[in-house]
């Protein structure tokens, strides 16, 4: 991942809404969340809660897909870890290190 992409998905996450969003999202796991249960579950108006998915799927920290009249939104984990493992490349500069790469998993809906 080029340093550009870890900007734009830190600049994402930097703003709390944004940040609810994608833990949430997270939590749904594979199955993801259409936007009307997403605006429910935050309390967030549709037009702020699209505004806000909006920036997250340029960021590429969240995949839209459609599925008949309906969008789902997705956690992309693939590029969450590309972001986590970008920061932590350089950790300790190769001596040993206590601290494991912290690895984010998909969570498994209920």
């Amino acid at each position: 991942m080029d340093e550009a992409k870890v900007v734009r998905a830190l600049a994402a996450l930097a703003q709390p809404l944004r940040l609810r969003v994608f833990r949430t999202l997270v939590g749904a796991g594979g199955c993801g969340l259409v936007p009307s249960t997403l605006s429910e579950c935050l309390r967030v108006p549709p037009p702020t809660l699209s505004f806000h998915l909006k920036e997250l799927v340029h960021a590429d920290l969240v995949t839209q897909e459609r599925q008949g009249r309906y969008l789902i939104y997705r956690a992309s984990l693939e590029s969450m870890n590309e972001v986590m493992g970008y920061l932590t490349s350089h950790c300790c500069k190769a001596m040993h290190c206590p601290v494991e790469s912290p690895k984010v998993q998909e969570a498994v809906a209920p």
